[in-house]
């Protein structure tokens, strides 16, 4: 599952759900890939992040680096970035995933992100620097899926 997370009224906070769409706009992926518009339901995603075997959410991601810089966290490095409570959609999907341990469905999670500018003034689109790092992001994603022998199909030529 491809889950982006994120709330879209305020600028890059919303950069998960913006990479979801491009997913989807250039994008077929196979019936095993599920890819989803988690927007800021947190706890309420249990349900769907159970069923998944790997999970690779995509979000804005607060990690002490400039706006526009890349991170990948997996593992430990989840817990750590997310007791930061950068958001409160970041705390909620926490728990989701630690309810899944008592489902003894813990999905295998990988975070790909880009540090935010500005999360909190109200804005549709996502600020210059997260702009400029939206392939980017993609690329990860796809670099991701691919992990697990996953290669989309496009599904026309995309614009430059």
């Amino acid at each position: 599952m491809v889950l982006g997370v994120g709330n879209l009224l305020f600028t890059d906070e919303g950069v998960g759900i913006h990479v979801i769409r491009k997913l989807e706009e250039r994008y077929s992926f196979p019936e095993n890939v599920s890819i989803q518009d988690g927007g800021v339901l947190g706890i309420n995603l249990l349900g769907v992040i159970s069923d998944a075997d790997h999970l690779i959410v995509v979000d804005a991601v607060k990690n002490g680096g400039k706006p526009g810089d890349l991170h990948r966290l997996e593992g430990e490095q989840i817990p750590k970035r997310i007791l930061a409570k950068n958001s409160l959609h970041e705390v909620d999907l926490l728990e989701a995933l630690t309810l899944c341990q008592a489902l003894d469905k813990v999905p295998e999670t990988v975070i790909v992100g880009v540090e935010p500018k500005d999360i909190e003034s109200v804005g549709l689109e996502p600020t210059p620097p997260v702009q400029e790092k939206m392939d980017k992001l993609i690329d990860m994603v796809l670099k991701e899926l691919e992990r697990f022998g996953i290669v989309p199909s496009p599904l026309s030529e995309i614009p430059v």
